[in-house]
């Protein structure tokens, strides 16, 4: 069995472990941030596109447009738009974030807002989020800043986007910018937003702008993005010389990597073969470059890199994971992925009908352990449009990561996706993924509190942190 086969028998083999009970009453019957230290950070997550209103770049040309057969790219034809307006109303989602008791905040920057053109900058757009972060700190939240979430500028898509190899050195020269402005409020970057995501949703399942359906382009889009990542990394700590927190780090470079359960849907080779090469490519092949500095993406018969890129190695100081789902594989040929994915019937699902399975977040934490670096929970949530099934998936996520440490893994923090329901991408806005939910249709954009603003409060006052009324 080859290395990388080896490298998935950890989840494949998960069932045959022991590890911690999670039987809803002891979930329910534990005291939730005990088991956190002084320190953990313990947020919510957005991105520019999503929240913020009033971008223009290669998602908002791909929301206008439709499918060959006239259907819309965003289900229901839906428009970001305006979207929460938190890009004038941040103030007071600052003011939701006190309200939580949350001491961390992770949101990203729109290098569209920033550079709409090749030759313009615009600074008072940049100043604008260097008093986000300053506005953070002041208030005593730690701001962790990703840099790429999915959205190109309009210019560098229309040059080739992540196929073209020449997007690196764009992308080099927008970090540069950005970590000198600024640097002075921030220690803990986030290159690259899922990578493997971004690869697979545009380039092999087509469902997302370019949507392409091609392996060789999927993996030519995720070499460039992880090459990206290192020179992002680079950029940051060559130009964030300043530690703004005091602990002695200027900076805390890591990656968002969204990872999944990949159960084979039966003991048949076909199925335990496909699920361990999906989980390989998936799950460990963004791992596996950062720890080697070595990018190797192979699908036997369709496609081959393996190449050493220069920084790559030791260019992360910890690792972010987002998780929130587990999904069974079966061996299908006539699927770009060779297999079809699915939840059994009977399995608890959020409104995306995606399986509810906290024990996959324990999972991937104690087999990422082995790396040697810190980990981050930078993406844990789930669509529930009445908010009555969510205090429970906060409270058995939480226990994941609790279990976890309890095992000796240094998990350093934990951000609920999101602060605020949002445009959910290909989805739009029916997937309400907000601890607050937020009313479109008003033009204060009026927020509200879902059932589990009071279970982050109860997880924050126990990790000593004080919500605000």
């Amino acid at each position: 069995m080859s290395r990388r086969l080896l490298l998935a028998l950890p989840l494949l083999l998960a069932a045959c472990s022991e590890r911690p009970s999670f039987d809803p009453d002891v979930v329910k019957a534990t005291r939730l941030g005990e088991g956190l230290p002084a320190g953990f950070m313990l947020g919510t997550s957005t991105a520019a596109h999503q929240v913020e209103g009033g971008n223009e770049n290669q998602w908002s040309v791909w929301e206008r447009g439709q499918w060959p057969d006239g259907r819309p790219h965003i289900k229901d034809g839906a428009l970001s738009g305006a979207a929460t307006d938190s890009w004038n109303r941040f103030d007071e989602d600052v003011r939701l974030m006190e309200r939580l008791g949350s001491n961390a905040y992770r949101f990203s920057v729109e290098w569209a807002r920033l550079q709409p053109t090749p030759e313009a900058w615009d600074t008072e757009a940049l100043a604008r989020y260097q008093q986000w972060a300053r506005t953070l700190r002041q208030k005593g939240i730690t701001p962790l800043v990703t840099l790429y979430h999915f959205t190109l500028p309009t210019w560098v898509a229309d040059t080739g986007g992540w196929e073209n190899a020449a997007t690196l050195e764009a992308f080099e020269a927008y970090v540069a910018r950005v970590a000198e402005a600024l640097g002075g409020e921030v220690d803990w970057w986030c290159t690259i937003n899922e990578p493997n995501v971004y690869a697979v949703l545009g380039y092999l399942e087509g469902e997302w702008p370019p949507g392409k359906q091609d392996m060789k382009a999927t993996a030519t889009v995720l070499s460039h993005l992880l090459e990206a990542h290192a020179l992002a990394a680079r950029q940051l700590r060559l130009k964030d010389t300043v530690d703004a927190d005091g602990d002695g780090h200027a900076t805390r470079v890591g990656l968002a990597h969204h990872v999944r359960v990949f159960q084979p849907a039966s003991g048949t080779t076909a199925d335990t073969t496909v699920a361990a090469l999906t989980d390989s490519f998936f799950n460990e092949s963004v791992v596996e470059s950062v720890r080697t500095g070595r990018i190797r993406l192979s699908v036997p018969g369709q496609v081959s890199i393996d190449r050493e890129v220069a920084d790559l190695k030791g260019s992360i100081d910890y690792l972010g994971i987002n998780y929130y789902t587990r999904d069974y594989v079966r061996q299908y040929l006539g699927e770009p992925a060779l297999s079809r994915q699915y939840v059994p019937r009977g399995r608890e699902k959020n409104d995306l009908g995606w399986e509810l399975y906290p024990e996959g977040l324990y999972l991937f934490l104690t087999r990422y352990a082995k790396l040697g670096l810190p980990l981050m929970v930078t993406e844990n949530g789930m669509a529930d449009h009445s908010g009555e099934r969510r205090p429970y998936f906060l409270q058995s996520h939480v226990y994941a990561v609790e279990q976890a440490r309890a095992q000796g893994v240094e998990v350093l923090g934990y951000f609920h996706w999101s602060l605020l329901d949002n445009f959910e991408w290909a989805e739009g806005y029916e997937p309400k993924f907000g601890l607050f939910a937020v009313d479109l249709a008003s033009p204060e954009k009026t927020r509200t509190d879902t059932p589990a603003v009071a279970t982050f409060q109860d997880i924050a006052r126990n990790l000593g942190l004080t919500p605000l009324p």
